[in-house]
């Protein structure tokens, strides 16, 4: 099993998680909503995998380019 690092495109605060710990996601899929300059940027997966640990709380500041969540891939 391999580690995904999921990754925020922006910087700004965390709004609202949508995904939980355990939960399996596809390619694509939002797994949290981040708020920047009064607008609402989703993080989505690049790979599909389950969400392992996520790294951040609401409202909690991040930055370009952090990882924001840990994925388990299933495949090698």
């Amino acid at each position: 099993m391999a580690d995904i690092e999921a990754r925020t495109e922006v910087t700004g605060a965390v709004w609202k998680i949508v995904a939980e710990i355990g939960q399996r996601v596809e390619a694509g899929d939002t797994i949290m909503v981040i708020e920047s300059m009064k607008m609402e940027i989703p993080v989505v997966t690049e790979q599909a995998g389950t969400i392992r640990k996520f790294l951040v709380n609401e409202k909690m500041p991040v930055s370009e380019g952090q990882v924001v969540a840990l994925l388990t891939s299933s495949r090698p």
